[in-house]
């Protein structure tokens, strides 16, 4: 599979990444928000799933920005709403036009960092809109000199972070029940494996069922202010009580 820092066979292209690729990257794959969250469809709108989606994405961004290594972040997305938010925050742009999937777009742009002399990475998703800096420079903290850091979702399912040292140390395969098989995967390596349990980074947003756990937590971001605005508590209370009625 031919590739280079500005086109992919996939049509993966990369802007401003000259400057991000030093140790290693910060991944942050990106669907396109429009049609994106599909899952909450039967509580959001489209346009809400729309905006939703962007605040979280607007949420992992700021924190990205505020943590010690934000030289080396890049969005990994074809959506033109990304790229821009990407500029704002002076981060890197790895453009996937073709939208394969978030397995499929980290594996092109592991490859792409691995040429490029990075020598690990961090993957990180765009709906987890309560991560913290502190928790990001934890995990390059807890980061073995070669081997892997996972930390899962709060349900213990899904794999909300990855640290891989090196970088295509194992594959990446994404999901909702991720996590088991990343860690087997790391384990196989017979390298260390660090797990760390981050209540920021363990809170993903993908069903109705989520959205509570956002509004209970502390904190003011933006995806926060938009389910009170949208006053989320009432309407989830009014479809469990329409639920009752119908059953």
């Amino acid at each position: 599979m031919r590739a280079s820092f500005h086109g992919y066979s996939r049509r993966l292209t990369y802007r401003d990444t000259e400057r991000y690729v030093g140790r290693f990257m910060i991944l942050v794959p990106v669907k396109h928000l429009e049609t994106s969250k599909q899952r909450l469809s039967a509580l959001l709108s489209p346009s809400e799933r729309f905006a939703l989606a962007e605040a979280m994405l607007q949420d992992v961004l700021s924190a990205l920005a505020a943590c010690s290594q934000r030289e080396h972040v890049a969005l990994v997305s074809g959506d033109g709403r990304a790229h821009r938010l990407a500029r704002q925050h002076g981060f890197g742009i790895i453009d996937d036009l073709d939208d394969p999937g978030e397995t499929g777009a980290i594996e092109m742009a592991t490859r792409a960092a691995i040429e490029r002399g990075a020598e690990f990475t961090l993957v990180l998703p765009a709906d987890i809109p309560l991560i913290t800096a502190a928790e990001v420079d934890g995990i390059f903290t807890a980061a073995p000199p070669e081997g892997t850091v996972l930390a899962p979702s709060a349900s213990g399912r899904g794999t909300n972070a990855v640290l891989r040292r090196p970088s295509g140390l194992f594959p990446l395969r994404f999901g909702n029940d991720s996590f088991m098989p990343h860690l087997a995967a790391a384990r196989a390596t017979g390298k260390p494996v660090e797990v760390l349990k981050l209540s920021g980074i363990g809170v993903d947003i993908d069903e109705p069922a989520d959205l509570p756990d956002l509004l209970a937590a502390p904190g003011d971001t933006k995806a926060q202010r938009l389910l009170l605005e949208w006053r989320i508590r009432e309407r989830l209370a009014a479809s469990r009580l329409a639920e009752e009625r119908a059953s």
